[in-house]
């Protein structure tokens, strides 16, 4: 099995389970609707469903077309990081590590679509009452591994003295 793999095996899993786990805390734990202070003037725990893609995007289209096509769109997206992680060679660290972290995500985010419609989004990040869209562990895994293929791209060394 080649280091790619192995990060994946361990990884998207990883991810998968604690996304999932804090989503059905909050289902269970919370109304929907509620906020809850966590860190005073930056952080609430606070129930979300997002219907919609990033940020509530396109939520607003019916669901008979929304559900099917973020659901195709997500599998299409876990085919090609799937594609991609065969072929990176074993010496790269970055790239495997922020595709499988996008997987991960992507699955945890799937999983909630297909079992329940839409997405529990729950972190609501603020200063005073200024608040970023709320989001969860799926969404910051993306992130994260957004972050670190924008770094692997742009040759930043990854510590192990390759790019």
């Amino acid at each position: 099995m080649t280091r790619p793999i192995k990060i994946l095996a361990l990884g998207a899993p990883s991810i998968v389970l604690l996304d999932q786990i804090t989503k059905i805390l909050v289902e269970k734990g919370m109304r929907l609707g509620e906020i809850s202070v966590a860190i005073d003037g930056i952080l609430n725990l606070a129930y979300v469903r997002n219907a919609g893609a990033a940020f509530g995007l396109f939520s607003s289209i019916p669901s008979s077309i929304r559900s099917p096509l973020f659901v195709t769109i997500s599998l299409i997206a876990i085919g090609i990081i799937f594609f991609i992680l065969r072929k990176i060679p074993s010496q790269k660290i970055m790239l495997p590590v922020g595709l499988t972290s996008i997987l991960g995500g992507a699955i945890g985010n799937l999983l909630d679509r297909i079992r329940l419609g839409y997405v529990i989004d729950f972190i609501d990040v603020h200063w005073k009452h200024i608040h970023w869209p709320a989001f969860n562990v799926a969404d910051i895994a993306i992130t994260v591994g957004v972050a670190l293929i924008l770094i692997d791209g742009w040759g930043v060394k990854s510590g192990d003295g390759t790019t």
